[in-house]
């Protein structure tokens, strides 16, 4: 396979939504590149992208696949994403690593949000954007609606550069304003028949073009100053205007396609190649250092890992993008986040699961590797002269947890192996144990995107599991002063057990003084602290230990032990077995015996003591507060605000975004189990929420009457 250069490359990712066709183009492109002789097609599940039997499985792409084809002299690096929201992460790194963008939409349906959500993400990484409009051959097919709402959503800077002349089932015509031709397809597709604007279509054309023109010269002052001059502009200065409308983002050209069967896709693969960015026009990317790494052949050799997959009977490859320089076949080059050497006995081109070995690619190109010992996904891969890494991608938070368990319970250990190669693959899904809930837990896109997770470990890793709500990390904590005591005492047979502990319990407030005096049976008595120990736990708040003691009664050397027992009850709260916190504790009296105390005795006294005591302080359960940001349709909001209340939402307040209102409000977690669902269910896909902790409030009465006996049936059925 020939080595392309810098200046021949173009590196595209497919996006829109599911059903707009980017697999079916994807697969009409290699065709016509002759990287494949037959065009498959997803219903037959035999198309080039969409390999994996899970994609066949739910007919739809699951995920990224790398692709890539030949045209006129240029190679197009394709990478074909998922429609589903839910398998955003192949979207994110497939525009990390691409120059330009193509947004399909579906002619029938219009503006979907699929769509939607593909354009917010080139907005926040400042990609080019193509719109692709498909399916022009069905009854219900509309090219001007489906333009208008683009422009709707995205803006004026939505440009036509084609439209077709006779939408709906007999679809086989179009009209480039760009190029002034119009071009016609026998049934079979292909190679078009070119002939000149027909005078039918002459003043629809010569409209359309000056709008192009216009559009073209907006990008360049160069360019605007010629057509002041001439009113006009050539094609080549027509094709840099778009191109550099295109890097800035100051122009979305429309094309028009109907990729099954296979009309206008070398036009579109023509203009990728002699009008969008190779990779050095583009922006260069800043490493962590804040230093620009341009795209130069002649620079030291820099690459970076986007993408990992488990293949059968091959094991790991990596996929990455050569950032800098070239990497030849054989090369050594040092894993800068590892500080460990890479060997890359081999270099491949790669179209879904079919493999081109490679001699050497250069900047701006994209490959892969197999047998590499450290590098993952988001590794910076350098020559030797180079310390800096890139930053890592950054991938939206999860919408969606679930806990999960494997049946038996001896397949656990080869179900976190498992979880931990697909997390490789796939980013955006998050394991975490939970020492607190006794769970582990999967965070995800959405309840679609962790049912995938399911169905590769039951079916690719074999291992049964079951998913099951996750619990809550509630806390405990108490609002008013307590007293208890304990005695522990155990005789049996040998050494006995002696220890009692007597304490008080207050809520501690930063910046609050300790008590200098208590009452006891009605007595003042003054307390005399001769030894404070304050300790941050871990799942935040404060436990500050007072030794009280006076007199001897209890010895120093079992005040550890009445700690340690206090300490082993905040990390298993009385009330529901949560995590207590922000508790102030006296240390004032107790009983020793000179043989049976030991430290065990004064650690169930102490425990014992304390629980006692938190039961009678006016105890509450706090729950975890989110702070909540969904974007919604205008026409939406009242469903979704609706929906929030009933889930004891909190409304911090609201802004527009054309069309789009950003609802900010607060929300407990316990509410907000399969809530991607239903705000999808509720805005038909169109909506998106981000999540993040932002504090720990009282629970409601009520609710806190029902996790107390919820947690006293579970303790009782134990």
């Amino acid at each position: 396979m020939k080595v392309y250069n810098t200046n021949e490359i173009r590196n595209i990712a497919l996006l829109g939504n599911a059903g707009s066709g980017k697999t079916t183009l994807a697969e009409a492109m290699l065709f016509e590149g002759g990287l494949i002789k037959r065009r498959g097609d997803v219903t037959s599940k035999n198309t080039v992208s969409d390999y994996h039997e899970i994609e066949h499985e739910q007919e739809g792409s699951v995920f990224s696949t790398v692709l890539y084809t030949e045209w006129l002299g240029k190679k197009l690096n394709v990478l074909d994403t998922p429609g589903l929201d839910d398998f955003v992460g192949g979207v994110v790194s497939s525009l990390y690593v691409t120059d330009t963008a193509l947004i399909l939409l579906n002619a029938q349906n219009g503006v979907e949000v699929g769509a939607e959500l593909s354009f917010r993400q080139t907005k926040k990484m400042k990609k080019p954007v193509v719109f692709v409009v498909n399916h022009l051959d069905r009854e219900t097919s509309n090219f001007e609606k489906t333009v208008d709402e683009a422009r709707q959503q995205f803006g004026s800077k939505v440009t036509i550069v084609q439209y077709p002349v006779n939408v709906g089932p007999n679809y086989n015509c179009l009209v480039d304003v760009l190029l002034m031709k119009m071009y016609k397809w026998k049934p079979e597709g292909g190679a078009p028949e070119i002939s000149e604007v027909p005078e039918s279509e002459m003043e629809k054309a010569q409209e359309l073009q000056g709008l192009l023109i216009e559009a073209a010269a907006e990008n360049d002052d160069g360019l605007m100053e010629v057509f002041f001059e001439k009113g006009t502009l050539t094609e080549d200065e027509m094709r840099c205007g778009i191109r550099k409308g295109l890097i800035t983002r100051g122009m979305f050209p429309v094309f028009c396609v109907n990729a099954k069967a296979d009309m206008g896709v070398r036009r579109l693969m023509e203009f990728l190649g002699n009008v969008a960015p190779s990779p050095d026009m583009m922006p260069a990317p800043i490493n962590e250092n804040g230093d620009k790494i341009k795209c130069d052949v002649n620079a030291p050799t820099s690459l970076f890992v986007f993408k990992s997959a488990l293949e059968p009977h091959l094991g790991e490859i990596l996929y990455f993008k050569v950032m800098q320089g070239e990497i030849e076949e054989g090369a050594d080059l040092i894993n800068t986040n590892k500080r460990g050497k890479e060997r890359f006995a081999q270099l491949f081109s790669v179209a879904g699961k079919t493999r081109t070995k490679v001699t050497k690619l250069v900047a701006g190109d994209i490959g892969a590797s197999v047998k590499l010992k450290e590098s993952k996904t988001n590794h910076t891969i350098n020559e030797k002269s180079l310390d800096w890494v890139f930053p890592p991608m950054e991938f939206p938070a999860p919408k969606f947890q679930i806990a999960i368990k494997a049946v038996n319970e001896s397949d656990e250990e080869k179900l976190g192996e498992a979880l931990n190669r697909i997390h490789e693959e796939n980013p955006t899904l998050i394991v975490e144990y939970s020492k607190e809930l006794k769970q582990t837990i999967l965070y995800g896109q959405g309840e679609f995107h962790l049912n995938s997770v399911k169905w590769l470990i039951n079916n690719v890793y074999k291992i049964d599991i079951e998913f099951v709500k996750p619990k809550i990390p509630y806390r405990e904590t108490i609002t008013k002063i307590a007293m208890a005591d304990y005695r522990h005492k155990k005789q049996s047979g040998g050494a006995g057990q002696f220890g009692e502990v007597h304490l008080f319990i207050e809520p501690f407030v930063e910046g609050t003084p300790m008590l200098s005096t208590f009452k006891k049976d009605g007595k003042e008595q003054k307390l005399q602290v001769r030894e404070t120990e304050e300790k941050i736990m871990p799942w935040g708040g404060k436990l500050v230990y007072n030794n009280c003691i006076v007199g001897g009664v209890v010895d120093a050397r079992f005040m550890p032990a009445i700690l340690k027992g206090i300490m082993e009850k905040m990390e298993e709260g009385p009330l529901t077995g949560s995590y207590a916190r922000d508790i102030r504790v006296y240390v004032y009296d107790g009983k020793m015996h000179d043989v049976d105390s030991n430290e065990i005795s004064f650690k169930i006294a102490g425990s014992k003591a304390f629980s006692k005591a938190f039961k009678e302080a006016g105890p509450k359960i706090l729950e975890p507060i989110y702070d909540i940001q969904v974007l919604v349709p205008s026409d939406k909001l009242g469903d979704v605000m609706s929906d929030l209340q009933g889930r004891r939402a909190v409304i911090q307040g609201m802004e527009n975004e054309g069309g789009y209102e950003r609802l900010k409000v607060k929300v407990p977690i316990a509410e907000m189990f399969k809530y991607s669902t239903s705000l999808s269910s509720i805005t038909s896909g169109r909506a998106t929420f981000q999540m993040v902790f932002a504090e720990y409030q009282q629970v409601p009465g009520d609710v806190q009457l029902e996790l107390l006996k919820a947690y006293a049936a579970e303790n009782q059925d134990e």
